[in-house]
């Protein structure tokens, strides 16, 4: 999957990749997907409960080595 966008949130914990993620993707055109790369493992319920809430699509959570990369769809403003 290659992502329009990639944002680098190594070292940050929660809520900071979420943040990021949030500013960066208003930002975005609708279509284009954005990937987070985090060393927090919180990440994976943050940005599922995030994307519920914003309604973007979380397409993948890939966890390499101590690396959490996440990909979410832009759907709306």
């Amino acid at each position: 999957m290659k992502p329009d966008f990639t944002l680098d949130c190594y070292g940050l914990l929660c809520p900071m990749p979420i943040f990021k993620a949030s500013q960066k993707i208003k930002e975005m055109e609708i279509g284009q997907i954005l990937e987070i790369i985090s060393t927090d493992d919180g990440i994976k319920t943050d940005i599922q409960a995030w994307c519920e809430k914003t309604g973007h699509e979380l397409l993948k959570i890939d966890e390499r080595d101590d690396e959490y990369h996440t990909f979410v769809r832009k759907v709306n403003e």
